[in-house]
């Protein structure tokens, strides 16, 4: 699954002012709910609730909050680089600055399995990873994230 497939430029936010990681996750999911016509409120409960299982904070200053709602038609994601780092409680302790939102349907199973792959294996490329940290307008952002992995290594 390429993340042309689940990413469109107006779920990039370039430049988010948080402090907290609830307050990321509120702002996720308000852009989450203007993309995509959910209600930010169930978007925000939905990944609150996949939290208290455990935090989506991977490690290497990225977290993955996702979730799975009922009224969801398809698989989408948000994508937010952070002006400052904040406290996600990650595997590894370390701070957060890269936040990669991935809401799906109830009934996506596999499908967003291999959404939650495709976007850890573009952000575990440390090219890809410096890019972001680097750039502060939506459409390189967009473009970084969405060229094939091939031409990362360029």
């Amino acid at each position: 699954m390429s993340l042309t497939d689940i990413l469109s430029p107006d779920g990039i936010l370039p430049s988010l002012k948080v402090n907290t990681k609830k307050q990321a996750l509120q702002e996720l999911a308000e852009r989450a709910g203007l993309v995509s016509g959910l209600s930010s409120r169930e978007v925000f409960d939905a990944l609150l609730q996949r939290e208290r299982l455990g935090s989506t904070g991977v490690g290497n200053g990225i977290a993955i909050p996702h979730g799975k709602l009922a009224k969801c038609a398809k698989i989408f994601g948000i994508f937010a680089r952070l002006e400052r780092p904040i406290d996600f409680e990650a595997l590894d302790g370390q701070p957060v600055d890269l936040i990669f939102l991935l809401i799906a349907p109830e009934a996506a199973g596999a499908d967003h399995l291999k959404a939650l792959a495709s976007i850890a294996r573009v952000l575990r490329d440390p090219a890809v990873t410096q890019k972001l940290r680097a750039t502060r307008a939506t459409p390189a952002l967009y473009s970084v994230l969405t060229q094939s992995p091939s031409s990362n290594a360029a």
